[in-house]
């Protein structure tokens, strides 16, 4: 598991000020309301940044920086990800996880077979649905719901599911 969480990622400046746009990654945005300092990371260089401000347009998070006070400072934060050391947000309750954690685990069936590894995860609104994608590349859509997903072992690195009708 990683020691940092990506929760956004710059992508634009927004008005003169310094304020920057960012695309977020977390399912609840005002998660940065409730973080007052942050890592910015750029290749792997991490930099720490006080949050002055947070506010919201167009399913973007808007952030202003203290110390970041002109639209030429904030140009240069463009396409840093905002990460976060994970234990800020404390313990997950019993079967939640980062999609972060399960990205790349592996992925049988109840019967052993091999399926491939999580490529993505997206939420419908109703659930989530798990992306795994073969070595071939082909890629399978299971929904994330209890009668799929049966088990998720973070430890041995895999995920066991059933396989229902229509999959």
């Amino acid at each position: 598991m990683n020691k940092y969480l990506e929760l956004g990622q710059i992508v634009n400046v927004k008005g003169l000020k310094g304020e920057v746009k960012v695309n977020s990654f977390t399912d609840d945005n005002t998660k940065f309301e409730r973080i007052p300092k942050v890592f910015l990371k750029r290749k792997e260089n991490l930099t720490e940044y006080e949050i002055e401000k947070v506010g919201y347009a167009k399913n973007q998070v808007i952030i202003k920086f203290k110390g970041v006070n002109s639209v030429e400072e904030a140009e240069t934060l463009r396409n840093s990800y905002i990460v976060v050391d994970r234990e800020i947000f404390g313990e997950l309750p019993e079967g939640v996880y980062y999609i972060a954690d399960l990205i790349g685990l592996d992925v049988f069936t109840e019967s052993n077979e091999y399926l491939g590894k999580v490529d993505d995860i997206f939420s419908t609104g109703s659930n989530d649905v798990y992306v795994v994608k073969d070595e071939l590349g082909k890629q399978k859509l299971l929904p994330g719901i209890d009668e799929v997903i049966k088990q998720i072992d973070l430890e041995s690195g895999k995920i066991i599911v059933n396989l229902i009708e229509g999959l």
